[in-house]
């Protein structure tokens, strides 16, 4: 009697402690949107994750995720922006490459270092700079301005120098290897080059070398391109917080590049270097190339292989030039462009030559937020423009981004989590912040974002009936569209307004204009060509921030005026 009562309160004991337990499961499960299950099966999916789930995981993780940063083991789940079902066949064919005369080499080196990629490869190739003399200007600028602007991680003079002279000495020897022979350029630093530290902006990171050269750092390096800086990228590459400071914009100085390609942006502004690669995943091209006012490229995913990068999302990530002018975009893109082995993305894109685009048989489309300057200059070019809207009913584009971005970003950087190392990341509020919360979304949801994404694709090739179209390069939901999408879009130049509260009235500071080019993804040459025909009749592009001369009474205060913004996903 007195067992069967002890028996039937075990009984009860151990079926009050399932109730229990399914409980506080529930309350785990609604954080999965997923609290729809009765208590029995929630125990059953609690008992098959412990003894079938767990250890997959924990066996993956030990094969793939020992290292941080995705740079080995990429995805074979592979994303393909092309929108008409037809691979290119064969090697691309190279770009065009107009032809300079008159121009001579300036005397000051100021005006040198202003110069573009083209202007700057005639002197080469004409012999009247060297380009160990081209080397010394930039180098010496990279040191001059870096502490003021604080956009530059590493100066690589050693290399800089011999990749310099050997430029000249095959230049001796009668060879010259194209429009970027000898010319030099920085990289944003989480682009790996052997001998020198790779720190992805991370105090974390910030002695990491690593030994391997990335796919466009060859690329360059094959076309005779010198190396003179590892430029500022955000930490991990979001924003332009590092952790040496944070990145300004030469227009002014008080104020912030935004986006993580915070060093590439702001040292072609401020002509420290005639070029750079940047990258872009949500917005990290466009906010910090219009922040600074120069021409950059943002190329359809998958034109330029990443082998080599810090990966944030294997579906997302692009490389891409800023510079002074959309023709030397096109330079630049034409080197560093097709397959890399060792990214399954990457393929080679059959663009047309920008250079001979007949602009006058284009539509292109103007946002309501397009800059009508830009609209007006191609219209009186012989381009057919019309108002447009590009019209979708995916009314979650944002969240898709971020989902996406953030799991991928979290198989690449789980060691770095799980270890706590981002409890010493510079910003919590941002990927600490986000990728503790992506810890927690379930695979059927990120899935389910891929497919709203695909729906996304569809909907935006349905409804570009144009060739192109202009419109803000900066606005939120339109980046994070193009990013799903995969398409290019230019950053140009189109003017400059005054700042707000100005510290005085003769303040040379200015807030930079610009507009983005869009185009269906691998048509990046008709938004060359646009951009082309709109700076060779006007001057925006070439306009020198005042990093020198501020005005007078003008000053850079100590600590600065303008307090830093609120944290934007700006990747």
């Amino acid at each position: 009697m007195d067992s069967g009562k002890h028996n039937h309160k075990d009984s009860a004991e151990r079926s009050l402690g399932k109730i229990r337990g399914a409980s506080q499961l529930r309350h785990a499960f609604k954080l999965l949107d997923a609290d729809f299950f009765n208590d029995s099966k929630i125990l059953e999916i609690a008992k098959g994750a412990k003894e079938l789930n767990i250890p997959i995981y924990r066996a993956n993780r030990k094969l793939v995720a020992r290292e941080n940063g995705g740079l080995h083991d990429p995805s074979v789940l592979i994303f393909n922006p092309e929108w008409t079902g037809k691979e290119a066949q064969g090697a691309p064919k190279r770009f065009s490459c107009p032809t300079l005369s008159d121009i001579q080499k300036p005397e000051r080196d100021e005006d040198i270092a202003f110069m573009n990629v083209l202007e700057l490869g005639h002197l080469i190739k004409t012999k009247q700079i060297t380009s160990q003399e081209l080397t010394r200007i930039f180098l010496h600028r990279l040191k001059r301005y870096n502490h003021v602007l604080e956009s530059v991680v590493s100066v690589t003079e050693e290399l800089a120098y011999d990749q310099a002279k050997r430029a000249d000495e095959l230049l001796g020897q009668g060879i010259f290897l194209g429009p970027l022979h000898g010319i030099p350029y920085g990289l944003k630093d989480i682009i790996a080059v052997p001998g020198y530290k790779t720190t992805w902006g991370s105090e974390t990171f910030k002695d990491q070398v690593l030994n391997m050269e990335a796919w466009v750092y060859k690329r360059l390096k094959s076309a005779g391109a010198v190396l003179v800086g590892k430029l500022v990228t955000g930490s991990l590459a979001y924003d332009d917080i590092w952790f040496g400071g944070r990145t300004r914009n030469p227009w002014n100085i008080e104020e912030f590049t935004t986006g993580s390609s915070a060093g590439p942006a702001a040292c072609t502004s401020a002509g420290m270097v005639p070029f750079a690669i940047g990258s872009e995943t949500a917005g990290s091209m466009t906010y910090p190339a219009a922040r600074c006012g120069v021409t950059a490229l943002r190329p359809t995913f998958g034109t330029v292989g990443r082998t080599g990068v810090m990966s944030i999302s294997e579906s997302l990530d692009k490389l891409g030039p800023f510079c002074r002018t959309a023709a030397d975009c096109a330079f630049i893109l034409d080197v560093i462009r097709g397959q890399d082995p060792d990214d399954l993305s990457s393929r080679d894109i059959s663009l047309h030559d920008p250079f001979s685009v007949d602009i006058t048989k284009l539509t292109v489309g103007y946002l309501e937020d397009a800059e009508m300057e830009v609209v007006q200059v191609l219209q009186s070019m012989g381009v057919n423009v019309v108002p447009f809207k590009l019209n979708y009913t995916v009314d979650s584009v944002q969240g898709i981004l971020n989902l996406t971005m953030d799991v991928d970003m979290l198989a690449h950087f789980d060691e770095w989590q799980r270890s706590g190392k981002d409890d010493a990341y510079e910003a919590q509020d941002q990927w600490p912040l986000e990728l503790r919360r992506a810890r927690i979304v379930p695979a059927v949801d990120y899935l389910q974002a891929q497919r709203a994404r695909g729906k996304l694709i569809q909907e935006v090739r349905k409804n570009f009936m144009v060739d192109a179209f202009i419109g803000n390069a900066t606005d939120w939901e339109r980046v994070c569209m193009g990013n799903l999408v995969g398409m290019p879009v230019i950053v140009v130049p189109t003017g400059f307004k005054s700042i707000s509260d100005p510290p005085s009235a003769n303040s040379r500071r200015r807030t930079t204009i610009t507009t983005g080019i869009y185009a269906p993804p691998q048509h990046d040459h008709i938004a060359l060509a646009l951009a082309l025909a709109y700076q060779s009749v006007t001057d925006h592009h070439k306009q020198r921030p005042p990093i020198d001369d501020l005005g007078p009474d003008d000053f850079i205060p100590n600590p600065p005026r303008v307090m830093y913004p609120p944290r934007q996903l700006r990747l």
